[in-house]
């Protein structure tokens, strides 16, 4: 059964493979809508995220669309799943803390109550570890968004640790399990 997803792509190296995310998910035959954070366009541009879930890219909490309702308040409305790959310690923060300075901490904000929330961690691995990013993550499960990862491994920091992204085939079988 087709469902709406919009995966927040945000600044971590693992951003570029969210473009694969984004090809698994719609080939699912789910309605995939990517929201850039302006630091994950410091790794990976708009235009493969557009070619592969064959919808706009939301770059910018100004982004418009036709019609009078603004771009993210649509989204966060038809969402049946909020999925965020790479989540970066900063996004988190973010989520936790209430943040609402661009189009995917809105989004999140104003997600209809009957979405799920999932997010797949990637960062330094002393950033995972760290407490604040713990309390962040539990603060996020307490409020009912689960977690797929990190996985431990070789991080692009040249550190070997607990931090890198989940492997995304994995990923989205986990979506497909969770939308069934």
């Amino acid at each position: 059964m087709k469902k709406f997803i919009i995966l927040g792509v945000t600044g971590s190296i693992a951003a570029h493979r969210a473009a694969d995310l984004a090809s698994l998910l719609t080939k699912q035959e789910h309605e995939v809508h990517v929201v850039l954070t302006r630091d994950a366009q410091r790794f990976i541009t708009a235009l493969p995220f557009k070619t592969l879930s064959r919808h706009p890219v939301i770059t910018d909490l100004y982004d418009e669309e036709e019609g009078w309702k603004p771009a993210h308040i649509r989204l966060a409305d038809e969402a049946d799943l909020l999925l965020i790959a790479p989540a970066t310690a900063n996004t988190l923060a973010k989520l936790a803390h209430g943040l609402a300075d661009d189009a995917l901490s809105c989004i999140a904000l104003a997600l209809n109550p009957t979405a799920r929330v999932l997010v797949a961690p990637a960062m330094n691995g002393k950033m995972w570890a760290h407490p604040a990013t713990q309390q962040n993550v539990a603060t996020l499960k307490a409020r009912g968004a689960e977690f797929i990862g990190p996985e431990e491994g070789m991080l692009s920091c040249g550190y070997e640790g607990l931090g890198r992204l989940w492997p995304v085939a994995d990923i989205a079988a986990h979506v497909a399990r969770m939308l069934a």
